[in-house]
């Protein structure tokens, strides 16, 4: 099964860390990914640029509008993700724990991945 695990967290708090700091929160971040790697069970993993970087299309009526930055104020951004290959939600929750210990400042969202061939809608299976 796919799983989308969403990272979260205070980009204010996460892009006025030290190079040091950062780097040994990734370096653990590292070691969890390594594994997974290794395991067959990680696909794409990115780390976003900040949101000041960002540009949103809103579709209401008309026209789409175009607007820098994020869709919403929020607390939390989204700061990156991964794409997990595992048997279960309950193995996404222990690969998030993981992640969680190496940077216990984030808030992950676990989302199972649809998988959408023309008009039919499936889900993906290991």
């Amino acid at each position: 099964m796919l799983y989308a695990l969403l990272c979260y967290n205070d980009e204010d708090m996460v892009y006025s860390w030290t190079q040091e700091e950062d780097a040994a929160v990734m370096a653990k971040i590292r070691v969890v990914q390594e594994r997974l790697i290794r395991e067959g069970k990680l696909g794409p993993s990115l780390r976003l640029l900040p949101t000041t970087s960002a540009t949103s299309v809103r579709k209401t009526n008309g026209e789409p509008l175009v607007i820098d930055g994020p869709y919403a104020e929020t607390k939390e951004q989204l700061l990156g993700f991964y794409i997990l290959d595992v048997e279960n939600l309950e193995e996404a929750l222990a690969v998030t724990r993981e992640l969680g210990e190496a940077n216990p400042t984030s808030t992950y969202e676990i989302r199972p991945v649809g998988l959408y061939f023309g008009d039919e809608r499936g889900t993906a299976s290991a």
